[in-house]
Protein backbone atom coordinates (compact mmCIF):
# COMPACT_ATOMS: atom_id res chain seq x y z
CA UNK A 1 0.00 0.00 0.00
CA UNK A 2 1.13 3.39 -0.86
CA UNK A 3 0.91 5.55 2.00
CA UNK A 4 -1.23 8.45 1.40
CA UNK A 5 -0.42 11.95 2.55
CA UNK A 6 -3.28 14.07 3.69
CA UNK A 7 -6.14 14.76 6.06
CA UNK A 8 -8.71 11.71 6.60
CA UNK A 9 -12.17 12.51 6.88
CA UNK A 10 -12.30 12.18 10.84
CA UNK A 11 -9.48 14.57 10.97
CA UNK A 12 -11.32 17.36 9.03
CA UNK A 13 -14.96 16.60 11.31
CA UNK A 14 -12.88 17.07 14.46
CA UNK A 15 -11.42 20.26 13.24
CA UNK A 16 -14.60 21.47 12.02
CA UNK A 17 -16.34 20.70 15.47
CA UNK A 18 -13.26 22.45 17.19
CA UNK A 19 -13.91 25.58 14.77
CA UNK A 20 -17.63 25.35 15.44
CA UNK A 21 -17.23 25.66 19.09
CA UNK A 22 -14.47 28.31 19.09
CA UNK A 23 -16.97 30.69 16.37
CA UNK A 24 -19.66 29.84 18.94
CA UNK A 25 -17.97 31.47 22.23
CA UNK A 26 -16.49 34.27 19.65
CA UNK A 27 -20.08 34.97 19.03
CA UNK A 28 -21.12 34.35 22.52
CA UNK A 29 -18.75 36.56 24.59
CA UNK A 30 -19.21 39.94 21.14
CA UNK A 31 -22.73 39.60 21.80
CA UNK A 32 -22.59 40.39 25.55
CA UNK A 33 -20.17 43.25 25.32
CA UNK A 34 -22.10 44.90 22.16
CA UNK A 35 -25.11 45.03 24.68
CA UNK A 36 -23.08 46.33 27.65
CA UNK A 37 -21.35 48.86 25.23
CA UNK A 38 -25.51 50.03 24.61
CA UNK A 39 -26.25 50.15 28.55
CA UNK A 40 -23.24 52.18 29.33
CA UNK A 41 -24.07 54.52 26.39
CA UNK A 42 -27.79 55.03 27.28
CA UNK A 43 -26.52 55.20 31.43
CA UNK A 44 -24.22 57.85 29.81
CA UNK A 45 -26.70 59.97 27.93
CA UNK A 46 -28.93 59.74 31.25
CA UNK A 47 -26.27 61.55 33.27
CA UNK A 48 -25.54 64.40 30.57
CA UNK A 49 -29.45 64.71 30.70
CA UNK A 50 -29.69 64.86 34.35
CA UNK A 51 -27.08 67.15 34.47
CA UNK A 52 -28.20 69.61 31.61
CA UNK A 53 -31.43 69.48 33.16
CA UNK A 54 -30.06 70.55 36.87
CA UNK A 55 -28.07 73.42 34.75
CA UNK A 56 -31.64 74.56 33.17
CA UNK A 57 -32.77 74.42 36.67
CA UNK A 58 -30.22 76.55 37.51
CA UNK A 59 -30.70 79.26 35.29
CA UNK A 60 -34.09 79.31 34.90
CA UNK A 61 -35.31 82.99 34.62
CA UNK A 62 -38.61 82.06 36.53
CA UNK A 63 -39.07 80.82 40.05
CA UNK A 64 -39.22 77.39 40.53
CA UNK A 65 -42.63 75.45 41.81
CA UNK A 66 -42.62 72.98 44.63
CA UNK A 67 -44.21 69.69 43.49
CA UNK A 68 -43.48 66.65 41.02
CA UNK A 69 -43.30 66.98 37.30
CA UNK A 70 -42.43 64.09 34.37
CA UNK A 71 -40.92 65.60 31.65
CA UNK A 72 -40.57 64.00 27.99
CA UNK A 73 -37.69 65.08 26.68
CA UNK A 74 -35.65 64.34 23.22
CA UNK A 75 -31.71 64.37 23.89
CA UNK A 76 -29.08 62.41 21.21
CA UNK A 77 -32.05 61.32 19.08
CA UNK A 78 -33.62 59.11 21.91
CA UNK A 79 -36.37 60.17 23.47
CA UNK A 80 -36.35 60.03 27.70
CA UNK A 81 -38.63 60.56 30.50
CA UNK A 82 -37.42 63.07 33.62
CA UNK A 83 -39.78 63.14 37.07
CA UNK A 84 -38.32 65.92 38.71
CA UNK A 85 -39.68 66.71 42.70
CA UNK A 86 -38.49 70.01 43.68
CA UNK A 87 -38.84 70.97 47.45
CA UNK A 88 -37.50 74.10 49.56
CA UNK A 89 -34.93 72.78 52.27
CA UNK A 90 -36.50 74.90 55.55
CA UNK A 91 -34.15 77.52 56.77
CA UNK A 92 -31.76 76.87 54.26
CA UNK A 93 -32.91 78.91 50.94
CA UNK A 94 -31.95 76.19 48.63
CA UNK A 95 -34.58 73.76 46.86
CA UNK A 96 -33.78 69.89 46.96
CA UNK A 97 -34.00 68.72 43.16
CA UNK A 98 -34.64 64.90 42.98
CA UNK A 99 -34.27 63.23 38.76
CA UNK A 100 -35.19 60.11 37.67
CA UNK A 101 -34.16 59.54 34.18
CA UNK A 102 -35.41 56.73 32.26
CA UNK A 103 -35.92 55.82 28.46
CA UNK A 104 -39.55 56.69 27.14
CA UNK A 105 -41.97 53.97 27.77
CA UNK A 106 -39.63 52.40 30.02
CA UNK A 107 -40.02 52.07 34.15
CA UNK A 108 -36.18 51.73 34.17
CA UNK A 109 -34.42 54.19 35.93
CA UNK A 110 -30.98 54.89 33.81
CA UNK A 111 -30.17 57.84 36.07
CA UNK A 112 -30.58 58.53 39.65
CA UNK A 113 -29.77 62.49 41.13
CA UNK A 114 -30.58 64.28 44.30
CA UNK A 115 -29.16 68.02 44.13
CA UNK A 116 -29.89 70.93 45.97
CA UNK A 117 -30.07 74.79 43.85
CA UNK A 118 -29.16 78.09 45.17
CA UNK A 119 -31.72 80.16 43.38
CA UNK A 120 -32.15 83.45 44.35
CA UNK A 121 -35.59 84.36 42.46
CA UNK A 122 -38.40 86.21 44.66
CA UNK A 123 -40.72 83.88 46.01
Amino acid sequence: MNAEKGFTLLEIMVALAVFATLSAAVMSASSYVLGQSARVESRLFAAWLADNHLSDLQLRPQPLAEGQTVLNLTFAQRDWRVQQRLAREPGTGLWRVELEVSPAGSTQVMQSRVHWLAVHHAP
